[in-house]
């Protein structure tokens, strides 16, 4: 009797202590399998279009070539009216795939660049990673992996430098970067491209390249920049904030963009068939540089996420684990140094060197290349964030599963 009494004592005891402290009650079942149900593997969170992306360029790639093997007079349909040397349904294509990606940057974001010191230092590693190491790497894998063909290389070192602007915004949200610093980034690099990817196209191609066989004018790059950057990049403007006055941020946001962003891809889509109609008798008879440009876009995707990423997490533990030097920024910076603006890579080297050239050719890789690698390493940023145990870990309850 007296050891029930006491099993009884403390079992009250233990429902009192419980009452006055409610955080020490354990989860119940229930909640904890809705947050595991919440969890979804990253794939799911990608939109139908983003997760059929790749098999759509191959299949688009193969129906390419079976129209220029057996459809020759594609390419004089195609060719019946010009704009300044580019037959203008290509150019309707190129403007068109980057007129959505263009509309979603959140320019608005940039008026908070000026209002925190640290994020000028995050934008000058940046810049630097963008604008400087990129580049430079790709000129390096490039020559080093197709160093007899020179063309092909072009169009690869064409890719190293058009920073990203467009699929960065998908990676970093998966990855649970920073939005709005990514945002920053984006329309910082949106407005650099105009300035300088036609004097970088000349530095990388015709001086720093060596002794290139390909050799490209400043003039040309400059036009084909406005008009296939310019353009998209004045409808977008006008665009967003047309619609967002009219009907509103959320509007815009959640009925108006997922209409209108397919447009991206479609445009993209049209392009490649139209190229790989362009050169499918030649892609068939030259299957061995098609497949190595394969090689320098893998290492240069690979190279720089993982070196950007290595910095920042470098930089985090000598400084004390600084929030400054965080896991999300980490995810901003490795993912824009990382991806490439491969729309507008395609659209100036059709502009310059035609739509049947080595150069479209191995620009149009960078995209079949680019979207399943950055996938794979969305998982890779989330796996060191789990294994380093880097950020607030508190605040991910609800992260999305790696494994």
């Amino acid at each position: 009797m007296d050891t029930e009494k006491n099993r009884s004592s403390d079992l009250q005891e233990l429902d009192r202590d419980v009452s006055r402290h409610p955080m020490n009650k354990p989860q119940s079942v229930d909640k904890q399998v809705t947050t595991i149900e919440a969890r979804k593997p990253i794939y799911k969170e990608l939109s139908l279009l983003d997760r059929l992306l790749t098999p759509f360029i191959i299949l688009c790639m193969i129906l390419g070539v079976i129209i220029g093997e057996f459809a020759g007079d594609v390419q004089k349909a195609f060719n019946t009216i010009e704009f300044y040397g580019v037959s203008v349904p290509i150019a309707i294509g190129l403007i068109i795939m980057m007129w959505p990606v263009l509309t979603k940057v959140q320019y608005e974001m940039l008026p908070q660049l000026f209002s925190a010191r640290r994020l000028w230092l995050h934008v000058g590693i940046s810049m630097t990673l963008n604008w400087i190491v990129g580049p430079l790497v790709m000129l390096g894998i490039a020559w080093a992996t197709l160093p007899d063909l020179p063309t092909y290389r072009t169009g690869v070192i064409m890719v190293g430098l058009a920073r990203c602007i467009a699929m960065v915004m998908i990676w970093n949200q998966l990855a649970q970067g920073d939005h709005n610093y990514c945002a920053i980034i984006v329309v910082i690099n949106s407005i650099l491209q105009i300035i300088l990817y036609s004097p970088y196209a000349l530095l990388f191609i015709n001086v720093i390249g060596g002794k290139n066989l390909v050799h490209v004018t400043y003039g040309p790059v400059a036009i084909s920049v406005l008009i296939y950057l310019g353009i998209p990049l004045f409808a977008g403007i006008v665009t967003r904030y047309a619609v967002m006055w009219g009907m509103g941020r959320h509007w815009f946001e959640k009925k108006f963009l997922p209409v209108f962003s397919p447009l991206a891809l479609i445009g993209l889509l049209y392009t490649i068939i139209v190229i790989f109609a362009y050169q499918g008798h030649h892609i068939v008879h030259n299957l061995g540089p098609v497949f190595r440009v394969f090689v320098p876009m893998i290492l240069y995707f690979i190279v720089m996420w993982s070196s950007a990423f290595g910095l920042i997490y470098f930089l985090s533990v000598r400084r004390g684990g600084n929030k400054d030097y965080g896991y999300k920024m980490a995810v901003v910076q490795s993912f824009t140094a990382g991806s490439n603006n491969f729309e507008l890579a395609i659209a100036v080297s059709i502009s310059i060197f035609g739509v049947g050239s080595d150069q479209a050719l191995a620009a149009t890789i960078g995209p079949l290349v680019e979207v399943p690698v950055l996938l794979a390493l969305t998982w890779v940023a989330l796996l060191f964030r789990k294994r380093l145990s880097w950020g607030n870990m508190s605040d991910d309850s609800e992260n999305a599963e790696v494994v």
